[in-house]
């Protein structure tokens, strides 16, 4: 991953039921190396394991900050992504809430 935000969205500030779609599309948008830094007041694993189901071996999840107030993770797309098509039934989040 490179060392290169390309975008952050503070979910603190996004209702609950449009994060994850918004996230899925921005990360969709992201080039291969580039990363999206989220910023949370709790934990996201729920999203990881999304992640871990829609894009198995397609990005990286580092945590940049592990709370007690604020999580903040950059979610890289890796080079792989690049060679497998967006055309899932998840693309943007559709399924994935």
């Amino acid at each position: 991953m490179s060392d290169s935000m390309t975008s952050t969205i503070d979910l603190r500030q996004i209702a609950p039921p449009a994060r994850h779609a918004l996230i899925f599309s921005r990360f969709e948008a992201l080039l291969p190396g580039q990363a999206l830094e989220l910023i949370n007041d709790h934990d996201p694993q729920p999203l990881n394991a999304q992640f871990q189901l829609r894009s198995p071996g397609l990005f990286s999840w580092s945590y940049l900050e592990q709370g007690p107030q604020v999580w903040r993770v950059a979610i890289g797309k890796s080079a792989k992504a690049a060679s497998v098509s967006s055309g899932s039934c998840c693309s943007g989040g559709a399924c994935c809430g």
